[in-house]
């Protein structure tokens, strides 16, 4: 049994060395390995990016009149975990006069759609945004006097991306 425990005892010592040499801490390992199978994975839904204009205190810096332009200010709200991207914004209807203007049945207001939107305008993740056109309103000079001091709801559709 004394030669088998110097056997060992030499084997550990030439072990001792040769890492001694090698440098001590160091070691290198290569594996290999191939392997087979499936995954799956499913792409979330993207929540709808809401617009509203004029929400109390979000008031446009410049003012419409006929044969004239606007800012159109609006303000997106970003329901999702991630930063979105507002491509574009693009009139989707006619533009109305509010409540207070029954008689502002031809307004002669229009919207002038962007897109892309230069510079490129982001909304962060679960957060709100005020993105303000300029010039994007113009009243023509058939605008009916019942318009004056009338604010107008126009309807736009905001293409947003990831």
């Amino acid at each position: 049994m004394t030669s088998i425990h110097r056997r060992r005892g030499l084997q550990a010592a030439a072990l001792a060395g040769l890492l001694a040499t090698a440098g001590a801490g160091t070691a290198y390992a290569y594996w290999s390995a191939a392997g087979g199978g499936s995954g799956s994975a499913a792409a979330g839904t993207m929540q709808a990016v809401t617009v509203d204009a004029l929400v109390a205190g979000d008031n446009p810096k410049t003012a419409l009149i006929p044969g004239g332009s606007a800012d159109v200010v609006l303000r997106l709200t970003n329901p999702n975990p991630y930063s979105v991207q507002v491509y574009g914004v693009t009139a989707n209807g006619p533009a109305a006069a509010d409540a207070a203007h029954p008689g502002c049945t031809t307004t002669g207001v229009r919207f002038a759609g962007a897109a892309p939107l230069s510079p490129a305008t982001y909304v962060a993740a679960n957060s709100s945004a005020l993105i303000t056109l300029p010039g994007a309103a113009t009243m023509d000079t058939t605008s009916l006097a019942a318009c004056q001091g009338a604010t107008f709801n126009v309807p736009v559709t905001a293409e947003v991306r990831k």
